[in-house]
């Protein structure tokens, strides 16, 4: 009964309250801080989804990416919070938190070493998905390889080529990323025509057939404006080549591309307007007498006689 009692004569009731009374005021800033963090997310993420849906996103997609954001920042914040207040509290207890800070920073440094790799694609990806650099869906070239967008993660981004093959990239890997369908497409054409064709009129026929294909209901509807004929871009070979440009809606520049080609030919094919096959003239100079090229049948079931 006396050592219970020299025990209770021994505790710092003083201490033990005023102890309390700060660890208490720490869990309620705690708390106060998280309901303000959750608060500050909600309004980062409306504001988010606000922006994307003015600048024409669709909503399915800014939806994901800003979630996965809003969700990466709350955790990372919520993390660096507990951490703080769990420390303090330490601290309040007596415990001596400086050992345990400079392990926490020997460890990290071992984990960093040995996960840079890794970190270095989570930071990537993150910074691909913050700035809206690509979205499922897109048609991109990564690394020199093109392909339709299938996922994009914080480590990975995950193209297919036409030919059905898959391409994962680790984001910390990316050099080099060229987005074709981001806000607007466009679709560059070279049309030859022969050298006997006057531009203008064909300039003309061109601009008509894009002007046709801006007012179809099927067509123009993935249409921005209508063709940009440039005009002669070069002389070539066997045809003076005319240059364009088709802007259109994402990922339709194909589409609207491959439609007009096939316009432009039946055009030019009603106008008498000439495409020209690949040739090459023969030249031997002035004083070289023509070749008189005399092709025989060495067979004639007709006629007999196969002489001149």
């Amino acid at each position: 009964m006396d050592i219970f009692q020299k025990f209770l004569n021994s505790i710092s009731w003083e201490l033990i309250i005023k102890t309390s009374l700060r660890v208490t005021l720490i869990l309620i800033v705690a708390w106060v801080a998280v309901k303000i963090l959750h608060k500050f997310t909600g309004r980062f993420e409306r504001y988010l989804l606000k922006k994307s849906e003015e600048e024409g996103e669709p909503p399915s997609e800014s939806e994901k990416r800003i979630e996965t954001i809003v969700r990466l920042v709350k955790q990372a914040a919520l993390l660096a919070l507990w951490l703080t207040i769990v420390l303090i509290v330490l601290r309040e207890f007596g415990i001596e938190i400086g050992p345990i800070i400079a392990s926490a920073g020997i460890v990290g440094l071992a984990v960093g070493f040995g996960a840079q790799n890794l970190v270095r694609d989570f930071i990537s990806g993150f910074f691909i998905i913050l700035e809206n650099q690509l979205r499922v869906g897109d048609v991109a070239v990564v690394n020199s390889t093109g392909g339709l967008v299938e996922k994009i993660n914080f480590r990975t981004t995950v193209l297919r080529d036409l030919g059905g093959t898959v391409h994962i990239f680790p984001n910390g890997t990316i050099t080099t990323l060229s987005n074709l369908t981001n806000e607007w497409s466009a679709y560059i054409f070279d049309i030859g025509v022969a050298y006997k064709e006057d531009t203008d009129r064909v300039i003309e026929v061109m601009t008509e057939v894009g002007r046709s294909m801006l007012e179809d209901e099927e067509f123009g509807r993935f249409m921005l404006e209508p063709p940009e004929i440039f005009g002669v871009d070069k002389f070539d070979d066997s045809a003076v080549i005319i240059k364009g440009r088709i802007k259109t809606k994402p990922i339709r520049q194909w589409t609207v591309g491959r439609e007009y080609l096939r316009r432009v030919k039946q055009a030019f094919d009603a106008h008498d307007i000439e495409i020209p096959f690949p040739h090459h003239t023969v030249y031997f100079g002035e004083k070289s007498k023509p070749f008189d090229l005399r092709i025989r049948e060495k067979y004639a079931r007709e006629s007999p006689d196969t002489g001149e």
